[in-house]
């Protein structure tokens, strides 16, 4: 089977901050392997905007080098990376003092195309450089402009680069981007839930016992320390990824696949979040921060060495126990976890259904188990269907626990496109379905600067754990007490 590929508008894509970490690691791979699809119409072109003086020819360069490091050996092609290469500009813009934006106007020109400006750089950064495109008369109505995560650090701060990003472009203009939401998985979801008839049905408190969305990290710090410290797991993962990933296990059917139809249903989830607060912040929440133990790469340090600041209570795990007060989700917990160092690299979903009411079966035919929806994000995406069978031969009536297993890898052989890929091609069409929309943003906030709150109130101590475990003890207490027990996956 073959994915088709359907050429996008020729457009201008210009990356603020076009030779940081972001663009390397992802943004030009990402255009790359879109070029090698066939998805890009002429004239399209990419340029780079930062403050390194660099000419067209050194920062060819530098995306070549990108290219080869983070695209895999067998998918790079000759022919297709000299015609990427040559869309390539640089360009040397300061987005504080505004220099170098005339001549991002001299370069654009005054053509209609699509113009999609990334903004790969700190958030602190987003007003300037929306001012001074605005102040440059580089804003047309195809113009869109890509932010980034974090946005803000609480409610307010929120809503204060909001409201500098929101002076210059109307909401229809702007996409918040949130990689998860671009998985493969992730869209499948919805597929799952609303293109089949056998799920949605049971898709609600009476048959489902709880939810468990888990995205885990094997990695420690990477490079990220002074990013990482000010900010911690509950700000870095929960508000937004894990808060987008609940919206789309728990939001009503859409009235179609329209952008606001989609984000107004997960709008209603996140207002309808139970509030953690005051003395629910110790029951209802966990946070850890690892120590020294092991990754699989051998032996590695503890946080606070990594750091090199004893002082630091800065989470790097996070558990909490969520629910829905809505007519479909009463009752039902949303078990939420993530952090670093842990045992395994996994994202995943976990619909765990209620146990049969009653079993007709004798006891020797074994335990019957509850059923189970496995949703895959990372590494290899895909779902599994945990069901109850006779386990084959003569032997009499025997249960048995398997599951229903499809890998998108193998079940497709097609290659998995990144996230951002897809998400990029989005921003070009203008779809902004898989893009949070400003009130999404600070109703998580609102659901979380409480538990910072009591955090900072000290009410909660942060937990150490071992590197290479999945998490503190209170996590397991959290769950274990409900009488769960948290997903190991295989």
């Amino acid at each position: 089977m073959t994915s088709q590929t359907i050429p996008v508008d020729p457009f201008d894509f210009i990356i603020f901050g076009g030779t940081g970490d972001l663009a390397e690691r992802k943004l030009i791979p990402a255009l790359y392997q879109r070029q090698v699809a066939g998805q890009f119409s002429e004239p399209t072109r990419i340029i780079g905007a930062s403050r390194t003086q660099m000419s067209d020819k050194e920062y060819r360069n530098f995306a070549e080098a990108a290219i080869r490091e983070h695209v895999k050996k067998e998918e790079v092609d000759a022919k297709e990376l000299k015609a990427f290469l040559e869309r390539l500009t640089h360009l040397s813009i300061d987005a504080v003092s505004g220099e170098g934006f005339a001549g991002l106007r001299k370069a654009l020109g005054e053509t209609k195309r699509i113009r999609a400006f990334y903004l790969a750089v700190a958030p602190s950064l987003f007003g300037s450089i929306a001012t001074n495109l605005k102040s440059n008369k580089l804003i047309t109505p195809a113009t869109r402009i890509i932010v980034e995560k974090p946005i803000g650090r609480d409610l307010e701060s929120a809503m204060s680069l909001n409201d500098e990003i929101g002076k210059v472009f109307n909401e229809r203009q702007i996409f918040r981007i949130d990689h998860y939401l671009g998985k493969e998985t992730v869209q499948n979801l919805m597929a799952l839930r609303f293109a089949n008839v056998l799920f949605e049905p049971l898709w609600n408190a009476t048959y489902i016992d709880h939810v468990q969305i888990t995205v885990a990290e094997t990695v420690g710090l990477e490079g990220r320390v002074s990013y990482y410290d000010k900010s911690g797991a509950l700000r870095d993962m929960v508000q937004n990824h894990i808060m987008q990933l609940l919206c789309l296990v728990a939001m009503e059917p859409p009235a179609s696949m329209s952008a606001d139809a989609v984000r107004d249903e997960k709008l209603k989830v996140l207002r309808s979040l139970k509030p953690i607060q005051g003395n629910d912040v110790p029951k209802l929440t966990v946070r850890g921060q690892y120590r020294a133990g092991a990754a699989p790469t051998g032996p590695v340090k503890g946080y606070l060495e990594e750091l090199e600041d004893d002082a630091s209570t800065t989470e790097t795990f996070v558990a909490l126990k969520a629910e829905i007060a809505n007519w479909r989700w009463a009752g039902v917990p949303f078990y939420l976890r993530t952090g670093k160092r842990l045992a395994s690299r996994v994202s995943e979903i976990v619909i765990q259904f209620k146990h049969v009411p009653h079993s007709i079966f004798a006891d020797n035919a074994g335990e019957i188990v509850a059923n189970q929806l496995v949703i895959r994000l990372q590494p290899d995406e895909g779902v599994k269907q945990w069901l109850m069978i006779k386990d084959p031969g003569p032997g009499g009536m025997r249960l048995r626990h398997v599951p229903l297993d499809m890998s998108f890898a193998s079940a497709f052989n097609v290659r998995n496109p990144d996230a951002y890929e897809r998400l990029i091609m989005d921003v070009v069409r203008g779809n902004q379905t898989l893009f949070m929309r400003r009130d999404e943003v600070e109703a998580a906030w609102r659901f979380v600067d409480p538990i910072l709150g009591g955090w900072s109130d000290g009410v909660q101590d942060v937990q150490g754990y071992t590197s290479g475990t999945w998490g503190p003890s209170g996590s397991i207490a959290l769950i274990e007490r409900d009488g769960r027990t948290w997903h190991e996956s295989t």
